[in-house]
């Protein structure tokens, strides 16, 4: 059973849409491990701030039927391809990890690129898995998260709770 880490991310009706998407990811995988949920600023254009968080999911699933699940999943709570790649969504929910994969597999790039780029992947990923290695660099999210720019992107702790 491979061990995935899923980035999910939202900045429309997001609260609603995050505890939905939850109930579909439990129901599809079982038990979720869940990072903090963070609000931060759009990034790479101007909208509304997105509540970001990380969640663990363990599954029998190859990578291109897991990539298959996770888009039914999106398009099921009003997720719109015909946008822009830079704009507001529904939910959005991409592959960080699976298990150790370093590489290209079934057209999805492992681990994401951004788990080192954006605070709102890192940051979530220091607090639940601090000791948990990035599968290529071979460091900790605490040790990444620690030498991470935080001026770069404004990232606040934020709840699902109304």
């Amino acid at each position: 059973m491979a061990e995935v880490l899923l980035g999910l991310g939202s900045n429309q009706n997001a609260k609603v849409v995050f505890k939905s998407a939850l109930n579909s990811l439990q129901g599809t995988f079982g038990a979720l491990v869940l990072s903090p949920v963070y609000e931060s600023e759009s990034v790479g254009f101007d909208g509304d701030n997105f509540l970001n968080m990380v969640v663990q999911i363990q599954t029998h699933l190859p990578v291109g039927k897991l990539l298959e699940t996770l888009r039914a999943i999106e398009d099921a709570h009003g997720r719109d391809r015909t946008q822009p790649k830079f704009g507001g969504r529904t939910l959005d929910i991409d592959i960080l990890t699976y298990d150790d994969v370093v590489g290209c597999i079934d057209g999805v790039t492992l681990p994401r690129d951004e788990v080192l780029k954006n605070a709102f992947v890192l940051r979530p990923l220091a607090d639940t898995w601090p000791s948990g290695l990035h599968p290529e660099l071979k460091r900790s999210y605490r040790e990444l998260w620690s030498e991470y720019d935080k001026s770069s992107q404004n990232l606040w702790l934020a709840s699902l709770d109304d």
